[in-house]
């Protein structure tokens, strides 16, 4: 476990430096590609596809509603529940972070011998969908 979370710091620091300061953190690109891709849930929807606690969650959407990022309505179904929306500077940012993001996996994924990439992404896949169980 401590291998995996200093992997995943690693990968946090290099995409902080490429992006610099004052963007957005890569959980808050995990969150808003989540949303982008399934505009109108809910913030538990979004916890379930991300795996991020609800707390932590609550905190990220503070932020991206204070940046302009992200709308967040009360649902028409249930108004205990929020649904969430990109705004335009949300995808904006969104947009603009993608390409430095190719380039930081690109980067980790330059450390391992060319052959062993492909099979490092399925094994990481492996990893995720073991949440689901």
């Amino acid at each position: 476990l401590a291998l995996l979370h200093r992997a995943n710091q690693v990968a946090t620091l290099k995409f902080a430096d490429a992006i610099g300061d004052g963007q957005v953190t890569a959980r808050q690109v995990h969150v808003l590609s989540a949303i982008e891709t399934h505009e109108g849930a809910s913030q538990t929807e979004i916890v379930e596809l991300t795996g991020i606690d609800r707390s932590t969650l609550a905190d990220i959407m503070r932020r991206l509603q204070r940046n302009k990022l992200v709308e967040r309505r009360r649902s028409k179904t249930d108004a205990r529940a929020y649904v969430l929306k990109l705004t335009d500077a949300g995808r904006q940012a969104l947009a603009a972070c993608w390409p430095m993001l190719e380039s930081v996996e690109a980067q980790l994924l330059s450390t391992l011998p060319s052959r062993q990439r492909a099979e490092m992404l399925a094994m990481l896949e492996k990893i995720t969908e073991f949440q689901k169980t």
